[in-house]
């Protein structure tokens, strides 16, 4: 059954570490948006999903774009075009540095849309300079570099946003509403489908970086590595250094409905296993075949590999439910399930809408929680760093999500975290 749902630069670089950056609250902010005032965003990456998220926000009446931020100047220059174009202005500023943007007053919030291996570091900067942030997932990087941002979020008191937006579709939404509702019955088993696509390619030359790209930074708190040009734009998501691959990029829009539908969306599995299938050799290094077989401490399994169709299915004593991520398609073991209603709202949450990006802009005037919040996307984020740990690793690994530590593996345990290349932490 089937149902579809619709200063110099260089010198600044070397004076200001992440640390020492300053605190900034404006005093707009100390409370909530004024009802009807524009809320002022930055941009930090306006490559292919910063770029995307620009012209989504630049056709909405509450807001304005003021200012972008990317280490390639033909990127940048393009997105300052497209706002200036769209307000018929030269009001939109253009940083080459996401700290120069951070440190004016006049911004309320900030979209981050940089590589995943930038995400973690680029929100602790926003919240300590006292924006709002919506962070397109993975949430981080790493599960340590997660929790710290976490922290920093909460300790701002920041309304953050994961670009987890498959959790604002109607279909996305319906299926996490019937298994928590009931409606299926105790829910056993989660299965987590991921794309089965194969990622590799040859060792690749080294090659000049190009003019106006700021490769140095472009890497951050990454280890050097010699420029190649499928090192960077649009490949970045297949290297480990920067990427988890498709265990991050999907999987952080399917296992976040998976555990939101399970209600363990600010926990995670108590053990997790599996095997993992990694190029030989070649520039490409993030694994293209997996299965994973998880296990959460209410006895419910959760089995994630690279199967098609991608999507989640809740399979329940009473029935189950298959939702096609990204095309909005609904399966499930009966048409009544797909006509249920809940009495209540079954997910808890008071802001309903169906698009993601007001969601968030709804809670920066409300300070309420938003749909997909910073503990909630650091904890999908970390079932799939879980998952990439166990292939890695070969074993089967026991977890405790409360300490978020791994038990009597110190191994593993040195994976939940990294080294960042300096001048970069996360103090």
């Amino acid at each position: 059954m089937n149902i579809r749902t619709g200063v110099t630069r260089r010198n600044f670089l070397k004076a200001t570490a992440l640390a020492g950056f300053p605190l900034l609250l404006p005093a707009r902010l100390l409370g909530a948006v004024a009802p009807n005032s524009k809320i002022n965003l930055g941009f930090i990456g306006v490559g292919g999903r910063g770029s995307g998220n620009m012209h989504g926000a630049l056709g909405r009446s509450d807001i304005r774009v003021v200012a972008v931020s990317d280490l390639d100047r033909s990127r940048l220059e393009r997105a300052q075009a497209a706002v200036n174009g769209t307000y018929g202005d030269n009001a939109c500023a253009g940083y080459h540095d996401f700290r120069e943007l951070l440190a004016r007053s006049d911004i309320d919030a900030v979209m981050v849309c940089t590589p995943e291996n930038w995400h973690s570091l680029v929100t602790i900067a926003a919240a300590k300079a006292g924006k709002d942030i919506y962070c397109e997932k993975p949430f981080a990087p790493t599960i340590a570099e997660g929790r710290a941002a976490v922290e920093a979020v909460r300790k701002y008191g920041r309304i953050l946003q994961t670009g987890s937006q498959e959790r604002s579709r109607p279909g996305g939404h319906f299926a996490c509403e019937l298994a928590r509702s009931g409606a299926l019955g105790r829910i056993h088993t989660v299965r987590v489908n991921l794309p089965a696509e194969r990622h590799e390619i040859e060792v690749q030359p080294v090659e000049p970086v190009p003019e106006g790209f700021d490769y140095d930074f472009w890497l951050g708190p990454a280890p050097w590595a010699p420029y190649t040009k499928r090192r960077c734009h649009g490949s970045f998501r297949w290297i480990l250094d920067y990427s988890d691959g498709e265990l991050t990029d999907r999987g952080c829009h399917v296992g976040d409905l998976a555990q939101y539908g399970l209600g363990t969306d600010r926990t995670g599995p108590i053990a997790i296993e599996g095997r993992g299938v990694f190029p030989a050799e070649g520039l490409w290094n993030t694994a293209y075949e997996y299965e994973i077989h998880a296990r959460y401490a209410n006895g419910v399994k959760l089995e994630l590999a690279s199967v098609e169709p991608r999507g989640v299915k809740f399979e329940g004593d009473a029935g189950w439910v298959f939702y096609h991520v990204h095309s909005g398609e609904l399966e499930a073991s009966s048409k009544a399930l797909l006509t249920y209603r809940p009495n209540s709202n079954a997910l808890g949450i008071t802001d309903t809408t169906t698009d993601h990006l007001q969601n968030w802009l709804n809670c920066i005037r409300s300070r309420c929680m938003p749909v997909a919040p910073a503990e909630c996307g650091h904890r999908s984020s970390s079932l799939c760093h879980l998952a990439n740990i166990a292939i890695q690793l070969k074993r089967p690994l026991r977890w405790d999500p409360a300490a978020e530590r791994f038990i009597g593996d110190d191994g593993a345990n040195a994976m939940v975290g990294r080294s960042l290349r300096a001048p970069w932490n996360l103090v």
